[in-house]
């Protein structure tokens, strides 16, 4: 920033010994020999350190889990995230990432020091630090120790202990090229972010899962109705008469017993004038059913002759006059039971 201007640094690129900037002029002007007053973004600068640490992090951790054959071929730090690009000859598998993570977040939870020191390159080596191949060093080069866990030459901006980073979240593993693989995280608030994603998307999962699952039940027990109607037109032919009263009695297996009332309703529309009564067997369980046109109701009560039948099964029940069901446990006792039917209405009708 000048007395004149606003400049966005962008970039930064190194030209010889001299570091330039790259980026855009925002407001005012600026000119070649103004003084500018330099202020950095604190808060994206430590995003970017934290994330810079992370992949030194990663990349002992991929060497350690993968084999030594792993080489840093390119990476990116950012304040949103991380990328880190090496070399591995075949996808890696989900529970080597897994082992990758968790040793990066235990190291993290270490809480190391994270120290630099400047000595000559042969010192370096002989410390142990990893250099990057095919990089070219001075003969004083910066180097970085993580605690007892990383060792590499680097001269970039780190966190001040591995512990500051929070935890660190693989979002993503590809191949990039013949050999190379790229890993893509994020650490501290990201990784928060990035949890809150997954476990927003596994609720909206589970909603669409749920809905979806809704949506078959209802359709499903729209085919059951159906199916119901259907064979309410073929028990229709079953129909006899009771001291002049149309009857039906018939005993079912293996049909739906929630599809049972739309039964009862159908038949007694089609007869008009009747009573209706129907058990089934489904699952070791007994379902009955009893249905009543209303001008019938005055004699024979659809809860009295439902409750009268389940106590013969090992249940009870009951109802309204023109409609009820119930219950039973003994399916064995139930032919007997459905016998029982056609005397009890005879004596009311």
């Amino acid at each position: 920033m000048t007395d004149a201007g606003k400049f966005e640094v962008i970039d930064t690129q190194k030209y010889g010994a001299a570091i330039g900037h790259r980026g855009k002029l925002v407001d005012g002007t600026l000119s070649v020999g103004d003084n500018v007053d330099a202020k950095v973004n604190a808060e994206r600068r430590q995003a970017i350190a934290l994330n810079h640490s992370a992949t030194h992090l990663l990349h002992e951790a991929l060497r350690i889990v993968l084999g030594e054959h792993v080489q840093q071929k390119g990476s990116l730090v950012r304040a949103e995230g991380l990328r880190f690009d090496f070399s591995h000859l075949e996808a890696v598998k989900p529970e080597e990432l897994r082992a990758v993570e968790k040793m990066v977040n235990e190291e993290i939870r270490r809480n190391h020091a994270v120290s630099t020191e400047i000595m000559d390159i042969e010192s370096a080596k002989a410390k142990g630090a990893m250099a990057l191949f095919g990089e070219k060093y001075d003969d004083n080069v910066r180097v970085l120790t993580m605690g007892d866990f990383s060792i590499e030459l680097c001269g970039g901006t780190h966190a001040n202990r591995t512990g500051d980073i929070g935890m660190l979240k693989i979002v993503s593993e590809g191949g990039i090229a013949a050999g190379v693989r790229r890993i893509e995280a994020v650490t501290g608030q990201g990784a928060e972010e990035a949890f809150y994603r997954q476990q927003q998307e596994f609720a909206q999962k589970v909603s669409d899962s749920q809905n979806r699952a809704k949506a078959l039940e209802k359709e499903i027990q729209l085919l059951k109705e159906k199916l119901a109607a259907q064979e309410s037109a073929s028990l229709i032919n079953n129909v006899k008469e009771i001291n002049g009263v149309k009857v039906l009695i018939s005993a079912l297996n293996g049909a739906d017993s929630k599809a049972l009332r739309t039964m009862v309703d159908d038949l007694k529309n089609q007869m008009g004038s009747g009573v209706v009564f129907l058990s089934n067997v489904a699952d070791d369980k007994v379902s009955l059913i009893a249905g009543v046109t209303k001008d019938l109701t005055g004699n024979v009560k659809a809860g009295e002759l439902v409750n009268m039948v389940a106590q013969q099964v090992g249940g009870k029940g009951g109802g309204r006059p023109d409609m009820a069901q119930a219950g039973g446990t003994d399916v064995e006792a139930l032919p007997a039971a459905m016998d029982t039917v056609a005397p009890w209405l005879t004596e009311r009708l």
